[in-house]
């Protein structure tokens, strides 16, 4: 049986929710994501990882049905991102608006183990609402994370740039896509690090510690 939510039929989908299925919904963007990887680079990793969730349960016993949702593609970023080509963006209201939907279907059909898996930084903010939101709402309690936050020791342990290349088409993104077999232009790469800021309240990257602060990006 296919692991996916959209491939199965209502029937097989009953049959998931009476075994307490743990739905996973992937968040991704489409953006720039510097010369050497595709616009879809946020969304591609998102599916690539929820579709290795989903086979690695299949394939244990004794535990439920875990379907994997189509991707949900487009997002909220920055306007500063639009002077390059590449952004099909959503207001963040509307994107908010949109998986609270989505997340509300999911309870309303019995389903109420819910995790997203966040692909693109901008979302933080609005995942963190849209786990509040459907609590309100639905009484379900999701769960939702971005997948740097599982890897961040092993990653600084062998990464090979240093501090503010691991943030947006770094090293981690283009290594994840590379290890997928996604379309990535190694002959565009270049070692010229954008992200420059540091301070005791903002890390220079992702992996460098949590934000003492808001920050825009």
């Amino acid at each position: 049986m296919s692991i996916y939510f959209h491939e199965k039929t209502w029937p097989e989908l009953e049959q998931d929710i009476h075994k307490g299925a743990v739905a996973i919904v992937p968040l991704g963007m489409v953006e720039e994501h510097g010369p050497h990887m595709a616009v879809g680079a946020d969304t591609m990793i998102a599916e690539d990882l929820c579709r290795d969730i989903g086979m690695a349960f299949s394939q244990e016993k004794d535990v439920p049905p875990v379907p994997v949702l189509p991707t949900f593609w487009s997002g909220y970023n920055m306007k500063i991102v639009h002077k390059w080509p590449g952004s099909l963006c959503v207001r963040a209201s509307v994107l908010l608006q949109a998986l609270t939907d989505i997340c509300g279907s999911l309870a309303k059909m019995g389903i109420y183990r819910i995790v997203l898996v966040n692909g693109h930084g901008n979302h933080d903010g609005i995942v963190r609402q849209l786990v509040r939101d459907v609590a309100d709402e639905y009484g379900v309690w999701m769960a939702a994370f971005d997948p740097p936050a599982f890897c961040g020791k092993l990653y600084q342990e062998i990464r090979q740039s240093p501090p503010g290349g691991a943030c947006h088409a770094c090293e981690w993104e283009t290594s994840i896509l590379l290890h997928y077999g996604r379309p990535v232009d190694m002959t565009k790469t270049t070692s010229e690090d954008l992200m420059t800021y540091s301070s005791k309240f903002v890390p220079q990257d992702g992996f460098c510690g949590s934000k003492k602060v808001v920050w825009s990006t």
